[in-house]
């Protein structure tokens, strides 16, 4: 039987309810011409934040060591055997106006100072001047997939009243927010399916089920290394519907939309943030989007990480425990295990051409360095990815002169194929990148 040639847009399509359910494939040979004179083009680069509130404990995140000799300290612990895909940035500075969280997370996300709008209390609101730079990244990727971006939330806002700047990341200017989805079960659907809510919550069948006898049709039509991408990437939708639906049980009676519930009060981070990376590590291989951010905290966050003993908000935890922090050490070490599952998916998950890791170029940091301090100098930043040969990795560069943080901004978005000579403005304008990482 001659093997199929495929549309790079072929989804497999099923039915619930006279409501539409499409299952996107990653890239197979079949849909890239091969046996027909044609080779593989490379995967699409990708553009991401994945970001933390309230800083780190210092002393137990600068790494020993520069260069390619270096070794994690306790809070990079759990990124160890990522080093071949990561770089650890320290010495850098955010050089914008200073005010405790506000100037980190406008500066560190917008190469830019915050925009103040008022007052509250003894502090102040403000919101973002200028784009974040996953919507500047969108202006160049976002156009070419089903989704211009997509943002996704993890630990629950737990914040103040100080306007978007401590509520949101992905800003399209002045109090222009797009909003991260913190329900897997919302999330899933947009991705996969057009079902209502309530026949959602109430469907027993999965996507998968409604598709099969066109999988299995499209099976029969495919090369050995095609069938077995196609086998990996409907193990991995199964297991994100096995997971949505162990947290619809979770409790009783259950949660609308198949959300991960509070148990006895404390939010499942582990489980939330395992689901929402394994949905957005599918929409990257089925090459529905290229620009995303993940926000795990938010700035100033109040989140209770309870499974490292805390019975207070991190923010508050920062402000009041006694130097040297443990608490807050092993909220960050937590921290960086969640980081840690989410490089390890999109390293694990296999594309033509490689792994979604090759092609990716993402930041990762918080608006702080330390909590307690509340400052912007040995800003804690990692870039991770190899944007397709485009970065170097592997590295711990340590500034000797507090460089400007906006410096490894221009360099990832460059990394990811956005066209800039300069970024930032005032206080966090450059011209240059940060060089050390640049391939």
């Amino acid at each position: 039987m001659p093997r199929a040639v495929l549309s790079r847009r072929t989804v497999l399509r099923g039915a619930l309810g006279g409501a539409a359910v499409s299952l996107a494939l990653p890239p197979l040979e079949a849909m890239l011409g091969r046996g027909l004179g044609f080779s593989a083009p490379p995967p699409p680069r990708r553009f991401g934040i994945w970001f933390w509130g309230n800083g780190v404990r210092l002393e137990h995140w600068i790494p020993q060591g520069t260069g390619t000799s270096w070794t994690p300290r306790e809070e990079l612990a759990p990124l160890a055997d990522l080093k071949p895909y990561l770089n650890v940035l320290t010495g850098l500075e955010v050089k914008t106006a200073t005010h405790p969280h506000h100037s980190g997370m406008a500066g560190i996300l917008t190469g830019a100072p915050f925009l103040k709008l008022g007052t509250t209390r003894d502090t102040i609101v403000s919101t973002f001047a200028t784009k974040s730079i996953d919507q500047v990244a969108a202006d160049h990727l976002g156009g070419k997939t089903r989704f211009r971006s997509l943002e996704v939330g993890i630990c629950r806002f737990r914040g103040s009243d100080e306007g978007t700047t401590f509520q949101h990341l992905s800003h399209n200017g002045p109090n222009n927010v797009n909003p991260s989805e913190y329900s897997p079960a919302r999330l899933f659907q947009r991705l996969f399916g057009a079902l209502p809510r309530p026949e959602l919550a109430a469907a027993r069948r999965s996507v998968l089920d409604l598709v099969v006898q066109q999988a299995a049709s499209l099976r029969a039509t495919l090369g050995p290394s095609d069938r077995r991408r196609l086998e990996q990437h409907m193990e991995s939708v199964r297991a994100v519907e096995k997971r949505l639906r162990q947290a619809e049980q979770a409790c009783a009676p259950p949660p609308p939309a198949r959300d991960v519930p509070d148990v006895n009060g404390q939010e499942q981070i582990e489980q939330q943030n395992q689901i929402m990376t394994d949905l957005l590590a599918l929409a990257l291989v089925c090459d529905l989007c290229r620009v995303f951010s993940v926000l795990f905290s938010t700035c100033g966050s109040g989140v209770i990480i309870w499974q490292v003993g805390a019975r207070n908000g991190l923010h508050q935890i920062c402000h009041d425990e006694p130097l040297p922090q443990p608490t807050v050490h092993r909220a960050t070490v937590f921290t960086m295990q969640q980081l840690g599952y989410f490089l390890r998916k999109l390293r694990d998950t296999q594309e033509l051409g490689g792994n979604l890791l090759d092609s990716c170029s993402i930041l990762c940091t918080t608006e702080l360095c330390e909590g307690n301090r509340h400052n912007n100098d040995e800003f804690p930043i990692l870039v991770a990815g190899r944007a397709g040969g485009r970065l170097r990795t592997g590295l711990h560069y340590r500034s000797p002169n507090r460089e400007n943080a906006s410096k490894v901004l221009l360099t990832v978005l460059r990394a990811a194929g956005v066209p800039l000579t300069e970024f930032g403005t005032a206080g966090g304008h450059v011209d240059s990148g940060l060089s050390a990482i640049e391939a």
